[in-house]
């Protein structure tokens, strides 16, 4: 496969700065990531070694701001680096920048003490994190949930069962969202930061997906957890706000992993159909591939530009809860189309896991799914038309 520079995205409105680490992860992505990702799929092994060059490189843990140590990068920046390490490989990916998830509630709500112990090592050392809510009855529907916590003088006692927890068996800690009242519905529930090493924390087997196996995700279970009650978040009853609002930063991210893995599987397309000939001629040059092609080619523009939207518009203070709704719908519809066309496009080949968009069109799939599915994405966004055109 030829390299180029990495593709699209509004090079004129990027600043230099923002252009070298674009450059910075594409390049880490291609001699980092690009030689481990087949054997990461193929034996679900989780990437230490990859993280531990992120890391050292500054590619993790980018929203930690410079006052607990960190580099204190922008949604937008993050983006960036996103689109390209999940080029690389997005199960690889998802493994380094699911810390941001855990990460984002604690610094939109939690008080000085947690942020130094919990937050701030995370810039010293490689520490992994999870964000603790899903849970086998309650997916998308997160005001569902049965896991509880109940204040026992100066501890709460934690008890229920979380689901498909990304990063579940590396995390030092995770953020858990539980119900404190159980008849008060969303504003019944509390967020907590739990230690994984803490009595009662059980930690289930590794899931063996359908993609992105060097994601890790498990079961964890709370039996009769005694967390000490300065770990609560902020207030009670304002879990549920603060595990939603880490949403608006962190869509937009999962959306650019999703152009980027959608971006990888044109590149392979293009080179494929350049080089398979058919009819004495390169699939290229017959109309039916080369229009797939060209659609490939404006949905992930499209999907890369309503990432960076919704990216820019947090990044400088706006709210966009409905174009990161945007961005995650479109890039995820659009991920899993342009993926099942490259397969396509190889035709049988395409269909052995030999080739490498197999594994794309496996990986595609949970774009629509985690961090709210496509259909909630739209629940979102008709939700925001119809409550802004009452206004």
């Amino acid at each position: 496969m030829s390299e180029k520079k990495p593709t699209g995205g509004l090079y004129y409105s990027l600043s230099d700065e923002q252009q070298q680490l674009q450059q910075t992860a594409r390049d880490f992505a291609k001699n980092v990531i690009r030689p481990v990702a087949r054997h990461h799929d193929e034996t679900g092994e989780y990437p230490w070694d990859v993280l531990k060059k992120a890391f050292d490189l500054g590619l993790m843990n980018t929203a930690i701001p410079e006052s607990l140590g960190g580099v204190g990068l922008n949604v937008l920046d993050a983006t960036l680096i996103g689109e390209q390490l999940a080029w690389g490989c997005s199960g690889i990916g998802t493994a380094i920048e699911a810390n941001t998830l855990a990460v984002a509630p604690l610094l939109f709500g939690a008080q000085e003490s947690i942020l130094k112990k919990y937050i701030a090592p995370m810039t010293e050392q490689l520490m992994m994190a999870a964000y603790c809510v899903t849970e086998p009855g309650a997916g998308s529907d997160v005001a569902g949930i049965k896991t509880t916590a109940v204040k026992q003088g100066d501890k709460y006692i934690l008890n229920g069962q979380k689901m498909w927890i990304t990063n579940g068996g590396h995390a030092k800690w995770y953020f858990v969202l539980a119900k404190t009242d159980k008849d008060a519905g969303h504003r019944g529930m509390s967020a907590f930061v739990v230690e994984r090493e803490w009595p009662g924390v059980v930690v289930g087997k590794k899931e063996w997906n359908m993609g992105q196996r060097a994601s890790d995700t498990r079961a964890i279970t709370f039996e009769n957890v005694e967390v000490p009650a300065a770990n609560l978040i902020g207030e009670e009853g304002k879990g549920f706000r603060l595990a939603m609002a880490a949403f608006d930063h962190t869509r937009p991210l999962v959306a650019s992993a999703a152009v980027g893995v959608a971006q990888a599987a044109m590149d392979y397309a293009v080179e494929y159909a350049k080089e398979r000939k058919t009819f004495g001629l390169p699939i290229a040059a017959h109309q039916a591939v080369s229009f797939m092609i060209a659609d490939m080619a404006k949905d992930i523009e499209a999907a890369r530009q309503l990432v960076r939207l919704a990216a820019f518009k947090i990044s400088n203070g706006e709210r966009n809860t409905q174009f990161a709704a945007y961005a995650k719908a479109f890039a995820a519809d659009a991920c899993m189309r342009v993926c099942t066309d490259a397969v396509q496009v190889f035709g049988g080949m395409g269909y052995s896991t030999e080739m490498p968009v197999e594994k794309l069109m496996r990986d595609a799939k949970i774009f629509q799914i985690y961090e709210g599915t496509s259909q909630i994405q739209r629940l979102i966004i008709a939700k925001e038309i119809f409550e802004r055109s009452n206004k």
